[in-house]
């Protein structure tokens, strides 16, 4: 190749402009694509503090409920699907399980109403009130990890970045979604008054 040709220069200069655009296309790509992973993480901290308060409050509850074992039953059945679904990173999942143990402590907080002993006992004030606000830190994060998983799958779909997306296996992420039923913001402190 003569690089005293204008017109080799010129392709070369294409060439290489093209070469720095596809890296910097697959860098961003890069970069969305752990934003997506750190920002599960976030909520996987986040479920795994729950995780680790919710047997706390079933036992709290258990001394003073001894008639309600079945609602107990289902907050324990629904931690257990949560803890499952998170495990395997399983987004779908982890919606379904989530709605059920949402569901289960609210139905926890409401039976509460009949124990007064219960609602006055500080330990249980305490696991309430720190459920209530991984409650609260779940739901930002999640719509955080929704934000990143809506920019990564906006990003390779769209052109030329899709281009890249497909040479290099770039994947979409499941959108964390939830039922009606659990998108129903559940206030836990009005159970309480």
């Amino acid at each position: 190749m003569d690089l005293t040709n204008p017109v080799n220069l010129v392709v070369l200069a294409v060439l290489a402009v093209a070469l720095i655009y596809a890296v910097m296309l697959y860098n961003q790509l890069v970069t969305i694509k752990h934003a997506v992973s750190q920002a599960w993480s976030n909520i996987d901290v986040l479920l795994r503090q729950r995780h680790d308060e919710l047997p706390k409050l079933v036992e709290a509850c258990r001394r003073y409920m001894q008639h309600e074992q079945e609602t107990l039953e289902k907050v324990v059945q629904a931690r257990s699907a949560v803890a499952n679904a998170r495990e395997r990173s399983d987004v779908k999942g982890l919606g379904q399980a989530e709605t059920a143990l949402r569901m289960g402590l609210g139905q926890l907080f409401a039976v509460v109403e009949n124990y007064p002993e219960l609602k006055a006992n500080e330990s249980f004030q305490h696991l309430q009130e720190r459920i209530t606000g991984l409650e609260s830190g779940i739901a930002d994060r999640r719509e955080l990890y929704n934000a990143a998983v809506n920019i990564n799958n906006v990003r390779i779909e769209q052109f030329p970045d899709v281009v890249i997306a497909r040479m290099f296996s770039f994947s979409s992420a499941d959108l964390l979604q939830f039922s009606e039923a659990e998108k129903a913001d559940v206030d836990m402190r009005a159970l309480f008054s």
